[in-house]
């Protein structure tokens, strides 16, 4: 069945995670940062998700920004850096995550070949519009889908819904793109053909659904979405 839509998630995937920490790491008289940046951004990305799973299973839901603060503040703390002003930078910054270097041209690619493209996220509202107009990615995305419309993270089957609820198609006429195994898997046993993009060379996670296709990058993400 043809590819009707390709739907990406946000953070790790279109968006550089790493790129809040690295900034304040990179400017002058942030040296004591500096040493621990990796460390702190590492951190920071697994309670986020952590805390999101956590809360999906208890029933104790809160947006993303919270669980973004929460993890920010686990991470600043177990790496030793109690600063405030610190702390509002990284987060002030994590509204203008850079996007990847290929993501606007494989965007405008997949446009021009008549395919409707969205995000679907665990992002609230307010963050997910900020990162797009900072990477300007608003054009060429015909939508941005949050879990808050249904109040529970992913990887609950509600979220994945949403996309086809959208694009009134079926699931396999969704090519659902993430960087997250975890995410992959879960939209591949709901139903999508998902594309794996597995930058950091991980093992695939052992979870009920496989990814259709792995890759590096989102450089390809046009010439896969024709093939499957």
């Amino acid at each position: 069945m043809t590819i009707k839509a390709c739907v990406f998630d946000a953070y790790g995937t279109l968006f550089d995670v790493n790129a809040a920490a690295r900034a304040v790491a990179d400017r002058p008289g942030q040296e004591r940062f500096a040493a621990v940046w990796q460390e702190v951004s590492a951190h920071w990305r697994a309670k986020q998700l952590q805390y999101t799973w956590l809360r999906a299973i208890t029933g104790h839901h809160v947006d993303f920004w919270q669980v973004t603060q929460d993890g920010l503040d686990w991470a600043l703390e177990k790496c030793g850096q109690n600063d405030p002003e610190l702390r509002e930078e990284l987060l002030g910054l994590y509204f203008t995550l850079a996007a990847f270097p290929e993501v606007p041209d494989m965007l405008a690619a997949l446009k021009s070949e008549g395919l409707q493209t969205a995000i679907l996220s665990n992002g609230s509202p307010d963050m997910l519009q900020g990162a797009v107009d900072s990477a300007d990615l608003a054009a060429l995305l015909d939508d941005v889908l949050s879990v808050e419309s249904v109040g529970i993270f992913k990887p609950d089957a509600s979220v994945y819904q949403l996309v086809t609820d959208r694009f009134a198609c079926a699931r396999e006429e969704v090519l659902f793109v993430s960087s997250n195994g975890w995410d992959a898997a879960a939209a591949s046993a709901f139903g999508f053909r998902v594309l794996w993009v597995n930058r950091a060379g991980e093992p695939q996670d052992r979870l009920p659904g496989t990814p259709d296709r792995v890759a590096a990058d989102l450089t390809h993400v046009p010439s896969i979405a024709k093939e499957l």
